[in-house]
């Protein structure tokens, strides 16, 4: 009972891998004459990392890192810390960061960064309307990033993918895979970056997480495989399925769409450790999943709960 459409009814979904990248690296002093500032990326609509990340939605993670590696190249900024996203789950809604540049540069950034931010936010005007960058002065850093460490990770977190890799080939609008940069953390000499990969097939799955782990791994990271799940692979012929579709119908008078998700359901363990049973996935609609918005429909409750009753009555015994 976790399909989010209540017009839906779930047949397969996606399995799933986090991959985490650490590292530690060497702070510095505070070069004299620099000049601190914090940039935060707010006001994204966030979502869930596999329902939604078809959608084109703004990572807070991968903005942030497109800001620093501008001003990286451009006028020698220097990280001190990053703090962005939240759960591996949710695409990234908000990143905050404190950095350094030249006092003989303060000017000059402010504005080249004012002319990316209105680009940025120019791409993302139709999905991220709300989409906010303030970039403000601040208290001086004491302790910056080593620089060699910093461009390796600003360079590895630009290449690491994210969003959908591939488009299911046997079922139509169906992301097959994809990866979410959902958490990066940097601050008092180590590095976290931790990422969820999605697919409905398993090689898929492994062969996105292979492409993450070398993108970081060049720049020095250990790269741990960790809480990987199976998907559920769909069963057309399900006899279940014939019963949920017959009992909708019946109550709504319309077909229920027959669908796989692009999310992890139980059904995908259950389905390993039970290879014969059959399964459905159903429920009310929710809006938001994984998100601080996150609400279920009450009239939707009504008609799942009775959809629930009117199937419980329906199953064959065998």
């Amino acid at each position: 009972m976790d399909t989010e459409e209540d017009d839906e009814i779930g047949i397969g979904c996606a399995g799933g891998i986090d991959v985490t990248a650490n590292r530690s690296y060497n702070e510095e002093e505070t070069p004299e004459g620099s000049v601190g500032y914090s940039i935060t990326v707010k006001g994204l609509n966030g979502g869930h990392s596999g329902m939604d990340i078809h959608k084109g939605l703004g990572n807070a993670n991968k903005i942030m890192n497109r800001l620093l590696f501008d001003a990286f190249e451009n006028f020698g900024l220097q990280v001190s810390e990053i703090n962005g996203g939240s759960l591996r789950n949710a695409i990234p809604r908000e990143s905050v960061a404190k950095v350094i540049v030249a006092g003989m540069y303060d000017e000059a950034y402010v504005f080249d960064m004012q002319e990316i931010i209105n680009d940025i936010k120019t791409e993302f005007k139709t999905t991220e309307p709300n989409l906010t960058i303030e970039i403000v002065k601040c208290d001086l850093p004491k302790k910056v990033m080593d620089l060699g460490v910093q461009e390796g990770i600003i360079r590895s977190i630009y290449a690491a993918h994210n969003g959908v890799y591939r488009m299911s080939a046997d079922m139509e609008d169906l992301v097959e895979t994809s990866n979410n940069v959902a958490r990066i953390i940097i601050k008092d000499g180590e590095i976290t970056i931790g990422c969820l990969t999605r697919s409905s097939v398993e090689t898929s799955k492994f062969d996105l997480a292979n492409a993450l782990r070398s993108a970081f791994e060049l720049m020095g990271c250990e790269v741990e495989f960790s809480g990987s799940y199976p998907g559920w692979t769909p069963n057309s012929k399900s006899e279940i399925l014939d019963v949920l579709v017959g009992v909708y119908e019946k109550q709504n008078h319309e077909k229920p769409k027959v669908v796989a998700c692009h999310a992890g359901l139980e059904c995908g363990i259950l389905g390993t450790n039970y290879p014969d049973m059959d399964m459905i996935s159903f429920g009310p609609t929710i809006h938001g999943a994984h998100s601080p918005d996150e609400r279920a429909s009450i009239s939707s409750a009504q008609k799942f709960w009775k959809f629930v009753l009117e199937i419980l009555a329906n199953i064959p015994v065998k």
